[in-house]
């Protein structure tokens, strides 16, 4: 079977991840680039060591292009639905960079338009692929921990005032649609739902703190009931200095994990197993990765190179990704409800 070609919209910084991503993936391969801008896109091939593509001024030009399958999109966050409905209007498979958009509205929008193509929709998560993750999501399943009691998971980053100021977009509520939490924290927020399950109460408040000519928050904290019973803790920051790896605890009553970036600090239960030796000798070696805690650039391709592994997979098989759109919606649902509270001073029941 041929190659599925994908033509990456926008090539900013988030773009180079993709395209190194791309390259490292089974039955894959660049095919075009959408931006305004032919020197950004021909940078972004010489930045990434790239062999030439079609560069194309927009995506309608793009979509008629005979070897283009599917398209990513890593345009600003309040930018994807549009082109995001335009391409599964013309029968193209989508993957979007979180999050799916601002709004779970928006991100309904685009569920829909796909759903109606029957074409495949992806949210990129990368941190669900990391190995780490995986050991944690496994015991979780497997329910190892008995009954869950308490989530955690933070993300105390630190970004700079020249972040915003150079970033144009960036802590804008029309573009970025939040700050820590809908920009940055968003990976965390997915990790705990995904591990905990879905929430129906929290109360949260935000602030901004440590930068001006922003209109969305650096620093938030939420509290969460979940489905199951159990209680559940968010920090998300761009206020820390000099920022921290981000983390994601689970708890319950027969044992508790702890993840700090790709390393497992905490993999504990009531009953031992004789493969927790092994699991805890793997990850002896801490990575010590900082995965963007104080510089955005920071932060391995890896997981998105699995993702898209996943994505392109899950067209072969006819199956849904791991990640789809509606996977992609509630972490955009639970932080809009929680930038309701905080704007309320009310619990919220998010529609997740």
């Amino acid at each position: 079977m041929s190659e599925l070609g994908f033509a990456i919209v926008g090539c900013g910084m988030i773009a180079r991840f993709h395209t190194r991503a791309l390259a490292e993936v089974p039955g894959a391969k660049l095919a075009g680039l959408v931006s305004r801008s032919t020197e950004s896109a021909q940078k972004l091939l010489a930045d990434t060591e790239s062999a030439p593509v079609p560069i194309f001024q927009n995506l309608t030009d793009a979509l008629k292009h005979p070897g283009i399958d599917g398209i990513i999109i890593t345009t600003p966050s309040g930018l994807h639905r549009d082109p995001a409905i335009e391409a599964a209007k013309a029968g193209k498979h989508v993957v979007v960079e979180k999050p799916l958009e601002i709004t779970a509205e928006r991100c309904d929008a685009i569920i829909q338009a796909c759903d109606q193509a029957g074409v495949h929709l992806c949210t990129i998560f990368p941190s669900r692929f990391g190995d780490a993750v995986q050991e944690l999501k496994a015991a979780v399943d497997a329910k190892r921990l008995g009954r869950l009691t308490l989530g955690e998971t933070t993300c105390k980053w630190w970004r700079s005032q020249e972040y915003y100021d150079l970033g144009g977009w960036k802590g804008t509520q029309a573009l970025d649609g939040g700050g820590a939490l809908m920009n940055q924290a968003i990976h965390n927020v997915d990790l705990l739902l995904w591990m905990m399950g879905n929430v129906t109460h929290v109360s949260g408040f935000t602030a901004t703190l440590a930068h001006e000519r922003i209109e969305v928050e650096d620093t938030a904290v939420a509290c969460m009931r979940f489905e199951s019973g159990a209680l559940g803790v968010i920090q998300a920051t761009t206020s820390v200095h000099p920022g921290f790896p981000k983390t994601i605890a689970v708890h319950g009553d027969r044992g508790s994990v702890v993840v700090e970036q790709e390393d497992l600090l905490h993999w504990t239960f009531q009953d031992e197993l004789p493969t927790d030796a092994a699991v805890r000798a793997r990850f002896a070696q801490k990575v010590g990765a900082s995965g963007g805690s104080s510089n955005p650039a920071a932060i391995s391709h890896q997981g998105h190179a699995r993702q898209l592994t996943d994505f392109v997979q899950a067209i072969r098989d006819g199956r849904k990704p791991v990640v789809d759109g509606r996977e992609g919606r509630k972490a955009v649902a639970l932080i809009e409800a929680i930038y309701e509270s905080s704007r309320t001073g009310r619990t919220v029941m998010p529609s997740l």
